[in-house]
C-alpha cells in the first residue's frame, strides 16, 4: 500500500514543480524574455531524478543545509559524487554558494537561480561547467570575480535578473560560449569586445537601460537570436545585416526612430519585434524608386484626366495597357499605375489585440498615411514571417 502512495506523491511533487516554475517565468516581466529564449537551447534545470543529478530545487534551504546534504555524497566512501554532473539548486535561501560544491570536480550543470546570491567565487577553477545557470539573484559587477578561470567548455552563462550595472567583461574568458543571457539588469552599455564571443548563438540584453548598439555586435556571425527590448536604444548599426544567421530580433520597448535600410538583407530572418517605439521614419529599404516610364506616364495622365480612346485610334498593344490600369487604393488619389508601384504595408488592428501587416499598392510614396501608422517595405520574396508591432 506504501509503493502506490509514494509513487502518486512523487509525481505530484514533479508536478507542483513544474508548475511553480512556468509562474515564476510568468511573473518575471523582462525575463520572461529569457524564459523563451531558453527555446535555443536545451533545458538545463530538468531536474533530472538519475544517479548523475543532485535535484534540491524548491526547498527553500539555507546554505548550511545544502552543504550538510552534498556532504553526504562527499562522505559516502563509494565516491558515486564523481558521477554527478548536475546539481540543481534554484528557488533556496542561499546567499552565498555552497563551498563545497567545488569537490564535485565532474560536475557540468550548475544551476543556483533565484536564490538571493550576494556574492560569487570563481567556480571554474574546481570544475568545467557547461552550463551555469544565475539568474535572478543580487549579484553586482563588484561582487563577480575580478577575472574567471579560463573554461572552454562552457557553452551557456544565465546572469540575468541581477543587480549588474556595467557588461562584465570577465566573461570573455568563456571563448566557447553559444548562449548568454544579461537581461533584466541596469547594465547601460555592451562591451565593444563582444565579438570576442565568435561563437555567441543566442545574445538577450533585454530589460536593460542600453542606450547604444556597438558596431561589434554586427561582427557576431553565429547570432540567431538578439533580445534588445525594454531599453532606451534609439539606433541600430547598419552591419547588423551581416547576421546572416540571425532568426529572431526582438526590438520592442525600445527609443528607436529609425531602422537601417540594410536590415532587409536578413534573409533567415522570421521574428523582428518593434512594437513600443516611436518609429517616425518608415522602415524602407533604399527607395531609390526607378522613375515612371514615358509609356506609364502618358497612360496614367489618359486616365487621369479622362480621355475618350476609340477603338482603332491606338494599336491593339496600347489598348491592352490601358486597360491593365490599377487603381491607387489611397482614396484621396484619383491617379492609377501600370507597372510602376511602391508596395506599401499598412498595419490594422486584428482582435482588438494585435496588428497585422496588409500589403498594398501606391502609384506614389506620396500616397502614403501618416508616418506614425505604417511602414513601406521593400519589393522582397523573403518576407518576414512574423512582425510584432503592438
Amino acid at each position: 500500500m506504501w509503493c502506490p502512495f509514494l509513487v502518486r506523491s512523487l509525481i505530484f511533487f514533479d508536478i507542483q514543480k513544474r508548475i511553480l516554475a512556468t509562474l515564476y517565468a510568468i511573473k518575471a516581466g523582462t525575463n520572461s524574455v529569457d524564459f523563451l529564449m531558453e527555446n535555443y537551447t536545451s533545458d538545463s534545470s530538468d531536474g533530472e531524478n538519475d544517479t548523475k543529478t543532485i535535484d534540491l530545487a524548491y526547498l527553500l534551504r539555507n546554505p548550511e543545509s545544502v552543504e550538510n546534504h552534498l556532504n553526504q555524497y562527499l562522505n559516502n566512501d563509494s565516491k558515486k559524487y564523481k558521477d554527478i554532473e548536475k546539481i540543481i539548486l534554484h528557488h533556496n535561501e542561499l546567499h552565498v554558494v555552497p563551498r563545497n560544491i567545488s569537490k564535485f570536480t565532474n560536475v557540468k550543470i550548475l544551476d543556483i537561480s533565484n536564490n538571493g546570491l550576494t556574492e560569487l567565487p570563481d567556480v571554474f577553477r574546481h570544475c568545467q561547467l557547461s552550463n551555469l545557470i544565475l539568474k535572478n539573484n543580487r549579484l553586482k559587477n563588484e561582487t563577480l570575480p575580478k577575472e574567471f578561470s579560463e573554461c572552454v567548455s562552457l557553452k551557456e552563462l544565465n546572469l540575468s535578473g541581477n543587480d549588474l550595472t556595467a557588461f562584465p567583461e570577465q566573461i570573455f574568458s568563456f571563448c566557447n560560449l553559444k548562449f548568454l543571457y544579461l537581461g533584466g539588469n541596469n547594465m547601460r552599455n555592451i562591451a565593444k569586445d563582444i565579438y570576442r564571443l565568435k561563437h555567441l548563438q543566442v545574445l538577450s540584453l533585454g530589460g536593460n537601460i542600453i542606450t547604444d548598439v556597438p558596431f561589434s555586435v554586427g561582427l557576431l556571425k553565429n547570432l540567431q537570436a538578439l533580445v534588445l527590448c525594454d531599453n532606451q536604444i534609439e539606433s541600430l548599426p547598419p552591419n547588423i545585416a551581416n547576421l546572416h544567421s540571425l532568426r529572431s530580433l526582438l526590438l520592442h520597448k525600445n527609443k528607436l526612430r529609425t531602422l537601417p535600410p540594410e536590415i532587409v538583407a536578413l534573409r533567415n530572418l522570421t521574428e523582428l519585434s518593434l512594437r513600443d517605439n516611436p518609429l517616425i521614419v518608415r522602415f524602407v529599404s533604399d527607395i531609390t524608386h526607378q522613375p515612371a516610364s514615358l509609356l506609364e506616364l502618358a497612360g496614367r495622365a489618359i486616365k487621369l484626366h479622362n480621355i475618350d480612346v476609340q477603338s482603332g485610334d491606338l494599336p491593339r498593344t496600347l489598348q491592352n495597357y490601358l486597360e491593365s490600369a490599377h487603381r491607387c487604393v489611397n482614396p484621396n488619389c484619383k491617379g492609377v499605375f501600370f507597372d510602376n508601384r511602391i508596395e506599401h504595408v499598412k498595419f490594422v488592428d486584428f482582435c482588438g489585440k494585435y496588428r497585422i501587416p496588409l500589403l498594398q499598392y501606391l502609384c506614389s510614396s506620396k500616397c502614403a498615411t501618416t508616418p506614425s501608422e505604417d511602414d513601406i517595405r521593400p519589393q522582397r520574396t523573403y518576407l518576414m514571417k512574423k512582425v510584432l508591432l503592438g
